[in-house]
């Protein structure tokens, strides 16, 4: 008979198995109204779940962050109730849910459009006050699938087939609507509420194959109250606001098309900025003692093969075949088995090492159309990235020397603080378990050392070892996993990297893979979108416009603009033909971050009237003052503070 033991400590003993509602009831009439769901042993189950042994129960209730799963999945089984009402003979296929939301994939013709969201979420709201309660249902696999091929849904009865033979199957009735799921629910379709919102339509194939049928997905968000749901609406208009690849028009940075999809054209001003931050990130490598290499593209099959990598991005990699010398050649989705090359063409010893090479390295990754995404998501890219090679002993000394590296480098961009994930072994990996033991065994003391904490991100490492993932959390409360430092004892071993000890034995390095921005388009589209397009003076691509109120000035606003280049600033002189206003309008449209405004006035007094984005306000200065002024709030972090420790030491 079981004995539940409760968060408080105390424990429940029963005379036979019990639901989890009627324990919920034992424990109190408050609990038994709130609680939507429970945790048996640490699983998500339905209060409907009968405890047949001793266990650890924590309930559920709306309020507690693991509701918003719950609420979202039994959104999706309302919304497909609904559709069904509205729309008979569309079939449903799967629907899930997912981060902030959920989805539905239906087969149906035509397909579904924002303009069919008003019946829908009204029938949706319908549901909700029914309070349809769910209930669980296990089925034998033959019955459910002549079930659903009755009722014309032939997508539900090929799920079915394809399931494991070992798998128990369960559909879950809402009132008189059934649907196959794997659970588990809420008590009733009441407790989705009512902070739910229709949010857009597309195109998905069925089960991710594009030989197979093209469904019409419908997504929608579900939040616990109103106010989450406004919030979460209110981020989204602030992320529309801020979208990079609006920004990335207005401010001329880059364009893409469908004649290199997933390759990003950057014109003068966008290359600007990318050489800018490419240019800081050199600087603070070369100072951290990391050594420059460029490796090719074009890289033999074989060596993917040696690597692992074949067998793990084989279907990711753009491939060419060299017809007279009957080989393939991949052009190289990652930088790391072509610098474990240059780390064996000479025998090494244990003096050089730590040994840190680092690569601006030119990649290329199959990503699926549907899952490009401006400059964040794409398929060709360039990974700031480095690789260390030590020894185990070192390891703990070069994450710290590395987490100083990122923290300084985060800092300098606009990111003063971020969250860091310990991403342990996943199921499909190389190298032994004890290799891996060691690996995040090592991986952990070096965090200790470092003094980091983290969070860990279960079975997420890379197939070779454990890693950190540094987690951004942008202006709107967004997160972004950019940097990353993962242990590798794998890799050496299977490309046959060697040093030789103090002991005059052969060992194999520790290989330490790390990266601060990642893809520097990924980062760059981020950096965009964290401050709106209004980047500080440092990195804007046009720092300054020169612009002319009469063309009286135009000669003076051209010494002007000569001065500002001559300081190094990236200036241009705006001598249009037209109102003043209309030129601050234009330049504002364009984010340019300062305008420097000359007329008759400021031409005789030798001043120009300093406007920044944004701000009201005008300052009038001489032209040595603005162009010093600007000059100086133009130099990089790091050089700024190179210059101001030798002025410390003059």
């Amino acid at each position: 008979m079981p004995a539940i033991r409760l968060p408080d400590g105390s424990i429940r003993q029963f005379d036979a198995p019990v639901t989890g509602a009627a324990l919920a009831a034992q424990v109190g009439p408050g609990l038994a109204r709130a609680a939507v769901a429970m945790t048996l042993s640490g699983r998500l189950v339905d209060l409907a779940t009968v405890i047949e042994r001793d266990a650890d129960v924590r309930f559920v209730t709306r309020d507690d962050p693991e509701a918003l799963p719950l609420i979202r999945h039994d959104a999706a089984h309302v919304l497909a109730e609904a559709v069904q009402s509205l729309y008979p003979g569309t079939q449903v296929t799967i629907g899930p849910a997912i981060e902030n939301g959920f989805y539905y994939d239906f087969a149906r013709e035509p397909p579904f459009a924002p303009t069919d969201f008003p019946p829908i979420e009204a029938k949706m709201r319908e549901i909700v006050a029914a309070k349809e309660p769910f209930t669980c249902e296990v089925w034998e696999r033959e019955k459910a699938i002549e079930f659903f091929l009755a009722k014309g849904e032939t997508y539900k009865a090929e799920i079915l087939r394809d399931l494991p033979e070992s798998e128990t199957i369960t559909l879950y009735r809402q009132g008189s609507w059934v649907d196959l799921c794997r659970g588990p629910h809420m008590r009733t379709t009441g407790d989705v509420g009512t902070a739910f919102k229709l949010m857009r339509t597309a195109g998905a194939y069925w089960r991710g194959d594009h030989r197979n049928k093209m469904l019409s997905r419908i997504y929608g968000t579900a939040w616990r109250n109103q106010k989450e749901l406004d919030s979460y609406l209110a981020m989204l208009a602030e992320a529309e606001r801020r979208d990079h690849r609006r920004l990335g028009r207005e401010m001329d940075l880059f364009h893409l098309q469908d004649e290199a999809v997933g390759s990003v054209f950057w014109h003068p001003l966008g290359w600007r900025l990318y050489r800018t931050v490419e240019s800081y990130l050199r600087r603070a490598l070369d100072a951290d003692g990391y050594q420059e290499v460029r490796t090719p593209q074009l890289v033999d099959r074989s060596l993917w093969e040696a690597s692992g990598h074949w067998e793990k991005f084989g279907a990711h990699m753009f491939t060419a075949q060299v017809e007279d010398e009957h080989r393939t050649l991949a052009l190289k989705p990652m930088n790391c088995p072509c610098h474990v090359q240059i780390f064996n063409q000479r025998v090494r010893s244990y003096r050089e090492l730590p040994l840190r090479l680092a690569e601006f390295g030119s990649c290329h990754r199959y990503e699926p159309s549907g899952a490009l995404h401006g400059i964040m998501r794409v398929r060709a890219f360039t990974q700031d990235d480095a690789h260390i090679f030590c020894t185990e002993d070192q390891i703990g000394a070069e994450t710290v020397r590395f987490m100083a590296l990122l923290s300084t480098v985060y800092r300098d961009l606009g990111f003063p603080e971020f969250a860091v994930k310990f991403a342990d072994r996943p199921d499909m990996r190389a190298g032994s378990d004890e290799t891996w033991d060691r690996a995040e065994a090592a991986l952990r003391e070096a965090c200790a050392e470092a003094g980091v904490a983290y969070a860990l991100n279960p079975g997420e490492g890379a197939f070779y070892g454990p890693k950190l993932e540094f987690v951004l959390k942008d202006a709107i409360g967004r997160e972004w996993q950019c940097g990353t430092l993962q242990v590798d004892f794998v890799l050496p071993e299977r490309l046959d990297a060697e040093y030789v000890a103090e002991d005059g034995r052969r060992r194999r390095p520790v290989m330490l893979h790390r990266a601060i921005l990642g893809s520097f388009e990924r980062f760059l589209g981020i950096l965009i979108e964290q401050y709106a397009g209004r980047l500080p003076l440092w990195l804007a691509p046009l720092q300054v416009v020169v612009a002319t109120i009469v063309s009286d000035a135009d000669a003076y606003a051209a010494k002007v603009g000569r001065a500002c280049e001559a300081a190094g600033l990236h200036v241009e002189v705006d001598t249009r033909n037209e109102k003043i206003n209309a030129k601050v309008r234009d330049w504002s449209l364009r984010h340019v971050p300062v305008m420097l405004v000359a007329g008759r006035r400021e031409a005789e007094a030798g001043t120009v009237a300093m406007r920044r984005l944004g701000a009201p306000e005008q300052e009038v200065l001489t032209i040595s003052e603005a162009v010093a002024r600007l000059a100086a709030e133009a130099t990089p972090p790091d050089l700024r503070s190179k210059a101001a420790q030798e002025v410390a030491c003059a």
